[in-house]
């Protein structure tokens, strides 16, 4: 699919002969068209919905196009514009350009030579906008944006990226804790994927209220709400071709789920207050850091939904989980942030390292990340040292080994069971037990200190019988 395909142009052209012309050409090279044949109705028709080109002629009955520029420029910057004329000059040319104009051709024209003006400036608009949009989300990225996969787990989580995105799949659910790098993994799927020329758009679905989510991802029209002065393509419609990354889809409202639901069977959507279908081809990629079958049944998600993102679900491991990855992460932020604050870092000390290894990483590898740059920005020479490290990751280093039951050794790629075997229900007790104790009762904290959520946590309180943390809600 070409970045031009299924365009929307405003032909704005006072004789009729000559537009229809125009309009018929345009049709048939598969545009959508519209047609004014004044300054006053160009204007209009833009506000009611932004095209995606105006083509304009100079001599129009109200004003000339360059008197109109200003104007279109104040609803819609950007616009691209190609303007005919049959007083074409060099001086004019120039004005024009200043004023906005993409491109400048004289009357009488040839057909061939519009259509190819009009290809250029179609062209020429949409690699601007993703230059700004790669440039924007490359500053995002985790290291530089590879999938660090040295352990096992994360070398299947690869292997599974790889496959889903050949496959074409255009629903993918990323499951897995807050920090996992749900964000890496799915631009690592658009990477991959036959649509890596086109957008990728990455909104959170907790950075806005949800009126003004629901705007942001299926667009509005002019005077829908209060502050809806213009028309507005939303997310879903500017991906055209591309990925959609809806991050913490966990948090969305039953209404606007209902309304993703809906694009998600039918692919097709209507902006807030608009009355007409909007056809996208744009794969979805969804995140959440909560546990959906419980959100399910406890009826704060859409069941249907959730069974069609569920689809091809892709479950991101916790840092504890992937402790094998712990020395080629620190080596490649350690890169990063050795260019971006001018440093010389090589490595880690032995205490330090013992340190980052015992330390449980709560927040995963956004943690792990966060640490290395307060490290790298306050430490001297060219090893981290302990007391570069934050508080809570300079206690593990003296932390003493938990005591109770067995614990299974790691050994290569997994754990290997004791030979007189292992009690799970008892392990699973007395791993709650220290949790709990550790933090304090604090259950959010000590939930994550096992990779679970804190309903998850509640729930073990309750099947333990640990009456000793079941009134406070920490």
């Amino acid at each position: 699919m070409t970045p031009t395909h299924g365009a929307r142009i405003l032909v704005v052209d006072d004789e009729k002969l000559i537009r229809w012309g125009i309009c018929s050409a345009l049709e048939e090279a598969g545009y959508l068209v519209e047609q004014a044949e004044d300054a006053g109705q160009a204007l209009a028709a833009v506000e009611r919905e932004a095209p995606d080109l105006v083509l304009l002629d100079y001599m129009l009955p109200d004003k000339n196009g360059l008197e109109l520029m200003p104007e279109l420029r104040d609803v819609c910057p950007g616009l691209p514009v190609v303007m005919v004329t049959a007083h074409a000059s060099v001086p004019g040319a120039m004005e024009a350009v200043r004023e906005g104009v993409s491109d400048y051709i004289g009357k009488p024209f040839e057909m061939s030579e519009l259509m190819q003006a009009v290809e250029r400036a179609l062209v020429t608009s949409h690699l601007r906008d993703v230059v700004v949009w790669r440039r924007d989300q490359a500053l995002q990225d985790f290291g530089g944006g590879e999938i660090v996969a040295h352990s096992a787990v994360m070398r299947e989580v690869d292997r599974v990226v790889r496959r889903v995105a050949e496959s074409g799949a255009n629903t993918i659910l990323l499951l897995g804790e807050s920090g996992v790098g749900k964000g890496l993994v799915a631009r690592a799927l658009h990477r991959a994927s036959a649509s890596v020329a086109e957008d990728f758009i990455n909104i959170a679905c907790t950075a806005l209220p949800q009126h003004l989510l629901e705007s942001e991802l299926f667009g509005h029209e002019k005077g829908s709400f209060t502050d809806a002065k213009v028309q507005k393509k939303g997310l879903l419609e500017l991906a055209q071709g591309g990925t959609v990354f809806l991050d913490e889809i966990g948090d969305m409202e039953a209404g606007l789920q209902a309304k993703l639901l809906g694009f998600l069977e039918e692919r097709a959507f209507r902006r807030v207050g608009g009355m007409r279908d909007i056809k996208v081809d744009a794969r979805v990629i969804a995140a959440t850091n909560k546990d959906l079958e419980r959100e399910v049944a406890e009826g704060r998600f859409r069941r249907d939904l959730f069974y069609r993102l569920k689809v091809i679900p892709i479950t991101i491991p916790t840092l504890r989980q992937r402790a094998e990855d712990l020395p080629d992460l620190v080596r490649m932020f350690l890169a990063q942030f050795n260019k971006e604050f001018r440093k010389a870092f090589v490595g880690v000390d032995e205490a330090a390292a013992a340190a980052m290894r015992r330390y449980t990483w709560p927040g995963n590898v956004r943690e792990l990340r966060n640490a290395l740059e307060r490290a790298v920005l306050l430490g001297e020479g060219t090893s981290i040292v302990l007391q570069d490290l934050p508080a809570e990751v300079r206690e593990a280093y003296d932390h003493p080994e938990p005591d109770g039951p067995a614990v299974p050794a790691a050994h290569g790629d997994g754990f290997v069971l004791p030979e007189d075997g292992v009690d799970l229900e008892q392990l699973e007790h007395e791993f709650v037990r220290q949790a709990l104790n550790r933090t304090g009762g604090n259950r959010a904290q000590a939930a994550r200190l096992l990779g679970m959520n804190r309903d998850q946590m509640r729930y073990r309180i309750k099947k333990f019988d640990l009456v000793e943390f079941q009134d406070d809600e920490g």
